[in-house]
C-alpha cells in the first residue's frame, strides 16, 4: 500500500559515555555478544488501520485533520502525523464545529459519538474491530441482564469506551487484590471480559481469582486479548529465558509495552527495559550481557527497532537471529466512512490495509 511519506528527523543514538571496551573492561562477557529478535512484534492490523486512516484522510480532506486522543499509543507515530497536519485533541469540544474528527484505535462510547453529532462533526471511527467487538458484547451481555466484570486498567481509553457502552452493567477490576474483593449485587448471572491489551497470564489469575468467588461466573464466547497480545507475549516468553537483558521499544502509555518488559522478567530475563527510542539506552546496560533479546509493541513501527539494532551493532552486539513463534496475516478493512470516499477517488487502497506501514 502506498502512503504519502514525511520527514520526520529521526532520534540519533547516543553519545557514547562509554566504550564498548570501558563496559566489557567492568563487566567481562561470557560467551558470543548476539541478539534474540522476537517475531512477531510492532505493528498489528489494527494499528496499521488508524495509522493509515488518519494519513488517507490527510490526503483526502487536507490538514487539519482532528484525532481525539493519541490515534496509537506511540510518540513518534504521534509526532509524525502532526508534522502532516493532524491535530490531536482530548475532547470532542477542542474540535471546530463542522470539522472532521477521526476516533482512536482504543474505542470510544457512546457518549463521545453524541457529542460529536451534537456539535456537528464529521467523524471517521477507527476503532480496532477486535475492541469493538468488545463493545458489542458488552451491550449484548448487558441487555442479557448480566452483570459485567471488566478486566482492565480503569483509565485506560479502550476500557473507557467499553466500560461506556452499559456503565450500570459493568464493574471494572484492576489487578488481582481487585478480584478478591469485588462486590456484585448478583453472582448468579455474571460474566467476564477484558481490555484487549493486557497480559493473558495476569488476566486468567484474575479469572480464576473470580471463578472461586463467583463459580457460576461466565467467558465470553471468545477471547478478548487481541492476538497481536497474544502473539508479542508468547515470542518474548520464548526469549526471555536465553536473555541477559530484554528491550521493548514502545511508549509508556502504551499498554502492551509495558506488559511485555514485566512477561520478560516473570519468563526469565535477568533485565528488561523499555525505550520509545535507540537514544534512551543507557550503555551500562550493557555490562556483563552476551544476549540481548529484542522487541516492540503492537503500537511501534519497524524503524524504530531497526535503530535499537544499529545501536546495538556498535557495541559489538551484530549477530541478530530471529526468532519466529508465529505468523501473521490478518487484515482489517479502512473505515467505513473513509472507504467511500477513497472509492470515489479512485484510490486503490479503498478496500483495506497490510501490516507494512514503517513510517
Amino acid at each position: 500500500m502506498s502512503t504519502t511519506a514525511v520527514s520526520v528527523p529521526m532520534p540519533t543514538v547516543p553519545r557514547r559515555r562509554r566504550t564498548p571496551e570501558d563496559i566489557a573492561a567492568a563487566a567481562p562477557v561470557t560467551g558470543e555478544k548476539h541478539v534474540l529478535l522476537a517475531a512477531p512484534r510492532g505493528y498489528c492490523a489494527g494499528v496499521d488501520r488508524a495509522v493509515i486512516a488518519v494519513e488517507k484522510a490527510l490526503d483526502h480532506y487536507g490538514a487539519p485533520v482532528y484525532v481525539r486522543k493519541q490515534i496509537v499509543h506511540n510518540v513518534h507515530v504521534v509526532s509524525s502525523l502532526e508534522a502532516r497536519g493532524a491535530i490531536f485533541v482530548e475532547e470532542n469540544d477542542e474540535v471546530p464545529e463542522g470539522a472532521l474528527v477521526v476516533f482512536s484505535a482504543h474505542g470510544v462510547s457512546p457518549a463521545v459519538v453524541k457529542s460529536a453529532e451534537d456539535r456537528g462533526l464529521r467523524t471517521i471511527d477507527a476503532t480496532c474491530p477486535l475492541v469493538t467487538k468488545v463493545h458489542k458484547e458488552a451491550v449484548r451481555f448487558a441487555k442479557e441482564k448480566n452483570h459485567i466484570l471488566l478486566i482492565g486498567h480503569e483509565g485506560h481509553e479502550e476500557v473507557e469506551g467499553t466500560y461506556g457502552e452499559a456503565p450500570e452493567s459493568i464493574t471494572i477490576v484492576n489487578n488481582p487484590e481487585e478480584a478478591r474483593t469485588v462486590h456484585v449485587e448478583d453472582p448468579e448471572h455474571l460474566i467476564w471480559l477484558s481490555q484487549t491489551t493486557l497480559s493473558v497470564d495476569e488476566t486468567m489469575e484474575i479469572v480464576e481469582i473470580l471463578r472461586e468467588r463467583f463459580p457460576k461466573l461466565k467467558n465470553p464466547p471468545s477471547d478478548d486479548i487481541c492476538y497481536a497480545t497474544t502473539n508479542r507475549q508468547s515470542a518474548i516468553k520464548e526469549i526471555a529465558p536465553q536473555a541477559d537483558l530484554v528491550i521493548v521499544v514502545g511508549s509508556s502509555n502504551s499498554s502492551n509495552s509495558v506488559r511485555l518488559v514485566e512477561v520478560a522478567l516473570e519468563y526469565g530475563a535477568k533485565a528488561s527495559h523499555r525505550v520509545d527510542f535507540a537514544n534512551e539506552i543507557d550503555e551500562t546496560w550493557f555490562e556483563g550481557v552476551a544476549t540481548v533479546g529484542v522487541t516492540s509493541g503492537a503500537s511501534v513501527p519497524e524503524i524504530l527497532v531497526q535503530d535499537v539494532l544499529h545501536l546495538l551493532a556498535e557495541y559489538g552486539y551484530g549477530s541478530v537471529e530471529e526468532v519466529v513463534t508465529a505468523q501473521e496475516d490478518i487484515l482489517f478493512s479502512l473505515p467505513k466512512e473513509l472507504r467511500a470516499t477513497l472509492k470515489a477517488a479512485g484510490d486503490p487502497d479503498y478496500k483495506g490495509v497490510r501490516s507494512a506501514n514503517l513510517m
